[in-house]
């Protein structure tokens, strides 16, 4: 029986624990998230050293090299565009500020001169043929690009507007106007001519540009997937294996003097934290499952890691129980979303279940499928999984504000509580 004493030892201790564990996941997203790691994209290798870093924390946590040659890592190539060298946007006499003033399309080509640009309005995408006047004044030499200003629509109109107007990228330059939040993402391709999106007000179509955009397109470059591994304590032959993922990747920088970075805090490098907050704990409490830890690579340039992973075929998908992909972790004030929830309800109501015994969280919401991060490929293969991601009052996405210290890790204990009781009662 426990006496007052041990109790209040025991809950010294609990709140001991959970400040460790905090204070070793916002190291972590820290180091992840610093420069010395480039945005851990294409330029300068940082995706790689992010992944040096990884291993030697999954290793330090316990973790088994998963891999026949006693390697942690998984090695897949992929194509990417990259700005390893000058980004520049001048607008009259303002020197335009990467990332805040403008954005480089992520498939943009490269470019070192004047903008004389025709202008464009969107009222063409209705009737295409009055295009064609606009486009021979380019193609003559008359103006050397487009200007098309988005101002006003909405996003999703804007996202159309800008997959239909790329393609003039092959006779001209195109530089939009637009007051839609600036969202950055790899480019797999490379168009010949340069994209800029420029923060409405900063320009218009008879604005003097003088751009210089060094952009490198980078074919077969070699990335890879950390793995690591925990067998179940007893070491049954069948035993099913619960796999925890997360994608560390994210989207670079680009530039010189000094370089523009994408840090990638919330998306992912919480995610990650966590993913290593899982090990320790599962190394401390072994588990009657064999467990995986997978951090992906290139989930920004669409899912590759994990789809090569799914296809390599390294492990059994049937012999897998569930699969829990932990992306965007770093707030959750409003609680978490749980993708699959509507798909997989029987397990979904056993976390939510979980949630409203112990009140961890202020919501656990369900949605349904979405093809948007590493839980995709093995769901479509059959694998039950959930894609959990938090809710809160951070909206910093794909863009240069979200950083280390926009987290509050507000609910990051709490969220690996859940997920821990989760495993342990599934049936």
């Amino acid at each position: 029986m426990l006496t007052k004493m041990s109790l209040l030892f025991l809950g010294v201790f609990i709140s001991i624990s959970t400040f460790a564990q905090v204070e070793k996941a916002r190291r972590i997203t820290e180091v992840l998230c610093s420069d010395s790691l480039y945005g851990r994209g294409y330029v300068k290798d940082g995706v790689n050293k992010a992944a040096d870093f990884l291993a030697n924390e999954f290793e330090n946590a316990g973790l088994i090299a998963y891999l026949k040659d006693d390697s942690y890592f998984q090695s897949f190539t992929l194509n990417v565009n990259t700005f390893p060298g000058i980004i520049e946007v001048k607008a009259g006499n303002e020197i335009l500020k990467p990332g805040v003033d403008f954005l480089v399309d992520a498939s943009s080509g490269s470019f070192n001169g004047g903008l004389n640009l025709v202008e464009i309005d969107t009222a063409v995408l209705s009737n295409p043929h009055l295009l064609d006047p606009l486009i021979s004044l380019v193609r003559n030499g008359d103006r050397n690009g487009f200007y098309v200003d988005l101002t006003g629509l909405s996003g999703r109109d804007t996202y159309i507007a800008v997959q239909q107007f790329n393609a003039l990228a092959v006779i001209g330059a195109v530089v939009y106007s637009t007051d839609q939040k600036f969202t950055w993402s790899v480019g797999r391709n490379q168009l010949k001519y340069p994209v800029l999106h420029i923060k409405t007000g900063k320009i218009d179509a008879k604005t003097q540009l003088n751009v210089k955009i060094a952009a490198e397109f980078v074919k077969n470059f070699e990335s890879r997937n950390v793995i690591g591994y925990l067998p179940a304590k007893k070491r049954k032959r069948k035993a099913e294996t619960i796999i925890f993922t997360a994608h560390y990747d994210h989207l670079g920088g680009m530039g010189t003097s000094p370089i523009t970075y994408f840090p990638g805090a919330n998306d992912n490098a919480s995610g990650t934290a966590m993913l290593i907050s899982m090990a320790d704990h599962f190394v401390e409490n072994p588990s009657e499952y064999n467990i995986l830890f997978i951090a992906f690579a290139g989930e920004e340039a669409g899912l590759v890691g994990s789809e090569y992973f799914v296809n390599s075929k390294i492990i059994n998908l049937d012999n897998i129980k569930f699969l829990l992909n932990l992306d965007i972790m770093g707030s959750g004030e409003e609680g978490i979303t749980a993708v699959n929830g509507r798909v997989h309800e029987k397990e979904f109501n056993q976390l939510k279940a979980l949630n409203d015994e112990h009140n961890y969280l202020n919501q656990v919401k369900s949605r349904g499928e979405t093809a948007n991060s590493d839980h995709y490929h093995f769901h479509v293969k059959g694998v039950p999984s959930f894609f959990i991601y938090t809710m809160g009052p951070n909206k910093n996405y794909h863009d240069v504000y979200d950083t280390y210290e926009e987290l509050t890790f507000s609910a990051y204990d709490n969220i690996v509580k859940l997920l821990v009781e989760f495993v342990e009662e599934l049936n």
